[in-house]
């Protein structure tokens, strides 16, 4: 496992074994797994498709894509987030788990009808390397969603500047052990997620949110969700973000196109096929 950071890889066993999504709220689920997926060809993939889960944590993706496919192989280098996914999942018969980093999964290349990585591939050491180990293992023309961190580009100057000092705030929790990061995780999420947020909701019922309005897109989100992206966001050590026109180039570069993103919330879900023409 060389594109691997050990470190946020044991946190992120950690944090699903805190936050295994057993009690999701299943609505919910379902809303924030159409807004990944919004662009995904479903239509297009046979009843047998076989796809894979890069990155899988829980499951919660898994969970609903099972039941649309022939066949999903989840794939997670954390061995504690398997078995938080296998529990999950126990009701599937159609779902291989392989313990293994992205660049060695044991799955034969070019066997996928698609494939999907949703927030996994910006705290790898080498992002761009690990979207060639992906599209190594896709058939050509299969589909890609893949969802990175972005680097606020649709966002106004003010609300960027906001962010950097958040992200000094992140570097010192991180580096925290991890019992003291899960309450300070827990404590930014119900001081500042959950009031921010519910007061977003306020304002979008008077029609008066402002559109860069921080933690707006949590308006309708649990308090669940929140402390699980709490503990994501400001618990992780390796963290990059994309701007839109790098995702494109790396997406190109690793053997993709006809490159497509989310119009809004989540920036930048891409959608990306392989080349029919891809050597490699």
């Amino acid at each position: 496992m060389k594109n691997v950071d050990h470190v946020t890889v044991s946190g992120f066993g950690l944090e699903w074994k805190s936050f295994d999504q057993a009690c999701a709220d299943d609505v919910e689920s379902v809303t924030l797994f159409n807004q990944y997926f919004a662009q995904f060809p479903w239509r297009d993939l046979a009843k047998d498709a076989v796809g894979a889960d890069f990155g899988c944590g829980s499951g919660r993706w898994a969970k609903l894509v099972a039941p649309k496919v022939g066949h999903l192989h989840l794939v997670d280098a954390s061995a504690e987030a398997l078995l938080v996914a296998k529990n999950n999942l126990r009701q599937f018969s159609n779902l291989t788990f392989h313990h293994a980093s992205i660049e060695e999964p044991p799955i034969e290349a070019g066997s996928l009808d698609f494939a999907f990585s949703l927030g996994v591939l910006h705290h790898l050491p080498d992002t761009e390397r690990a979207l060639s180990d992906i599209a190594r293992q896709l058939k050509k023309g299969a589909p890609f969603l893949v969802y990175l961190y972005y680097a606020l580009d649709a966002r106004p100057w003010w609300y960027r500047a906001l962010w950097r000092m958040t992200d000094l705030v992140r570097w010192s929790i991180s580096r925290l052990p991890f019992r003291l990061k899960w309450l300070a995780t827990q404590l930014i999420a119900l001081g500042i997620y959950w009031p921010l947020a519910r007061t977003a909701r306020l304002l979008d019922s008077m029609g008066i949110m402002p559109a860069s309005w921080p933690l707006g897109y949590y308006r309708d989100r649990s308090l669940y969700v929140m402390r699980t992206d709490a503990l994501d966001r400001f618990g992780t050590r390796l963290e990059k973000r994309f701007r839109k026109d790098q995702i494109f180039q790396m997406l190109r570069s690793a053997g993709f196109e006809k490159i497509t993103f989310s119009e809004g919330a989540p920036y930048w879900c891409a959608l990306a096929y392989k080349e029919v023409a891809f050597v490699g």
